[in-house]
């Protein structure tokens, strides 16, 4: 009796003439046997009757696992835009129990040729994609293999369980190329928002500054107003005396004038020089050249 792969076999006493051969089968493998080369049948998983033979000359076998191998394909081809990558597809495969005859027998070498049909699907596909949508179609590229290799490999009695894209890998340049392209990216954008937040902030300090110098000419008006209402009542309080906008506006600026003095006065680091003067006629100086201003632009208003 002959055995000529791995796997257990058991066989009966020897015999002169003719004997009666059994063979016990590993549950994760499957034999083939054969009568004098020829394939007769497929011993499952036990003990199993496996024929008659004549000094052991007769009856020999095959064997095959059933369990799920995997197969690490690479393949280098390029891309769209002549980027040259290394694809690495982890192909798994088992065996298909009721077409264990072709399994033995049809392939010589299963590695070798899914790893033929893995490299024209890849270098099929990848050539039509740039990098960056290879990257993002691993799975269509993964789907396609599997599509080819389940038609083709079931004729030689395999079944296809898994063909994945495990790695997609251009060279070390390429790499640095992309990674200093995002790099400048992201600087970009860092910068446009830094741009647009200080932007932000100037629109928002020139509108707090627009507020702030409107409020306070509300406040300096209305303390005008108040001022001269106060000054109106004091000066008529308990005569029927009315006060022209002349004298209204010469009593308001003798009344800023003191008050300038006095903040002047009251600063201790003031170093401003009093010169001799008459506040009265400057007043009076001041009050006139306001007065000639507002008759003057009246008829520049109403020509216009």
């Amino acid at each position: 009796m002959k055995q000529e792969e791995e796997g257990e076999v058991d066989a009966g006493e020897d015999e002169e003439e003719q004997q009666q051969q059994t063979a016990t089968a590993p549950q994760d493998r499957l034999f083939a046997v054969e009568f004098f080369g020829s394939f007769t049948k497929v011993l499952s998983a036990g003990l199993n009757f496996a024929g008659c033979d004549v000094c052991g000359c007769c009856v020999s076998f095959r064997s095959i696992t059933k369990r799920v191998e995997q197969n690490d394909v690479y393949v280098e081809t390029k891309t769209k835009d002549n980027v040259f990558v290394l694809v690495k597809v982890s192909v798994q495969q088992q065996v298909i129990p009721e077409q264990a005859e072709s399994a033995i027998y049809k392939l010589a070498n299963v590695s070798a040729q899914i790893d033929s049909y893995v490299s024209d699907v890849v270098r099929s596909q990848v050539p039509q994609m740039n990098l960056d949508d290879a990257f993002e179609n691993k799975d269509h590229i993964s789907q396609a293999v599997a599509q080819t290799l389940t038609r083709s490999m079931h004729e030689y009695g395999f079944q296809i369980i898994k063909a994945l894209v495990t790695e997609l890998k251009p060279s070390q340049d390429v790499m640095n190329s992309m990674n200093e392209i995002n790099k400048q990216k992201r600087l970009r954008d860092a910068a446009l928002m830094a741009a647009e937040a200080e932007k932000i902030r100037v629109v928002k300090k020139a509108e707090a500054e627009c507020e702030s110098a409107r409020l306070s000419g509300e406040g300096i008006a209305k303390q005008r107003e108040a001022i001269v209402e106060g000054l109106k009542r004091s000066v008529t309080s308990g005569s029927q005396e009315t006060l022209t906008s002349e004298k209204i506006s010469e009593l308001l600026l003798i009344t800023q004038y003191f008050e300038t003095l006095k903040e002047i006065g009251a600063n201790s680091k003031s170093n401003s020089v009093f010169i001799p003067h008459s506040p009265a006629a400057g007043v009076q100086e001041i009050s006139g050249q306001i007065r000639n201003g507002i008759l003057q632009g009246g008829p520049g208003q109403q020509r216009m």
